[in-house]
């Protein structure tokens, strides 16, 4: 029923935007010589297939003239991306509000938990209408970036060690590594929750720092190998995903001729289908191979994740409405806007 989904929801996807691959200008487009670097973290994977797709396509569509080099983990790591968007280091690179929420404190609106972005669509609809708020906007031009391609992030699920949480009461007491409000949430729950970056994080659970990891399921615990350390994995929790667009820096978009920028928005609904189908490719993959593995599966009653969501759902939205309100951030919109635009596509 999940790759079936995941197969309706690529559908969906790929149709969000109008235009298509076939549509698009079929000659090379011509213009000046343009490189853009764009900074990653960790390696090649499923949720790098967004702008890997634009990164294809825009060179192709111009001969080689709009080249994009990225660099994983040489251009900086996940906490230093934004800063160097400011000061023009980079031209584009990956972002995640977790990593610094003090930086873009507005953008944590997605990172809150049991949002209800079930299906890509719904999630691509809502980070999509989020980017566009002008606060939002405003928030992220004062690093000089723009929110061009949302990573789509599955919902985050548990590989852990020792003992299998199958209730809340088996979080209790557990330090697990969940970034922005999912680890508010896991702090209600009774956990320890810690901020481990990515490529820290096999490191982390191998040596015991912490007993559990979040990460986008499964494709980001295969990137980096908990299952290769754990003995249990979380099914259904779905506490939540993460806002991490790619970014553009905007003096850089600026200065790109309007063909190019129109390549830009051509590649799009492209990146969109390219990393679903690569996230329903690497369940495909996954999900046996965990088995193999000897991970125990953990799958959540209805009742038991409906005791989740009333501890650790809409108190930790409120908390974050509440201070980021005193901060003179429209918090209570932004989140009125999440949820209005998942239910209008719902």
């Amino acid at each position: 029923m999940k790759n079936r989904a995941l197969c309706l929801a690529a559908a969906a996807v790929a149709l969000a935007f109008a235009g298509s691959e076939t549509a698009a200008v079929a000659q090379t487009v011509d213009g000046p010589k343009v490189n853009w670097r764009l900074g990653a973290w960790g390696k090649p994977r499923a949720n790098t297939k967004g702008f890997e797709t634009v990164k294809e396509y825009v060179e192709k569509k111009t001969g080689g003239k709009f080249t994009i080099t990225v660099g994983y983990e040489s251009f900086g790591g996940p906490k230093e991306l934004l800063d160097l968007i400011k000061v023009h280091s980079l031209q584009s690179s990956m972002f995640c509000a977790s990593y610094h929420p003090d930086k873009t404190p507005a953008f944590t609106a997605l990172d809150l938990p049991f949002l209800p972005l079930t299906t890509p669509d719904i999630q691509l609809a809502v980070h999509e209408a989020f980017h566009k708020h002008p606060y939002i906007k405003k928030e992220l031009a004062q690093w000089n970036a723009y929110a061009y391609l949302s990573q789509l992030l599955p919902q985050y699920e548990f590989v852990g060690r020792g003992k299998a949480p199958t209730t809340i009461e088996g979080f209790k007491g557990l330090r697990v590594r969940a970034l922005g409000g999912m680890g508010d949430a896991m702090k209600l729950l009774g956990a320890v929750p810690t901020s481990v970056p990515a490529t820290e994080v096999y490191t982390a659970l191998e040596r015991g720092t912490v007993d559990a990891v979040s990460f986008p399921s499964t494709y980001a615990h295969e990137a980096y190998r908990t299952h290769e350390v754990g003995k249990w994995w979380t099914t259904n929790m779905s506490i939540g995903s993460l806002g991490c667009p790619t970014l553009y820096a905007l003096d850089a978009y600026e200065k790109l001729p309007p063909q190019y920028k129109t390549l830009l928005e051509e590649a799009k609904p492209l990146a969109y289908k390219a990393m679903v189908d690569a996230y329903k490719a690497a369940d495909d993959v996954n999900i046996p191979k965990f088995k193999k593995k000897g991970l125990k599966f953990i799958t959540y009653t209805e009742e038991e994740l409906a005791r989740f969501r009333k501890i650790a759902a809409e108190p930790v939205w409120d908390e974050w409405v509440q201070k980021n309100e005193a901060k003179g951030i429209p918090a209570k919109e932004l989140l009125n806007l999440i949820l209005d635009t998942a239910r209008a596509k719902s």
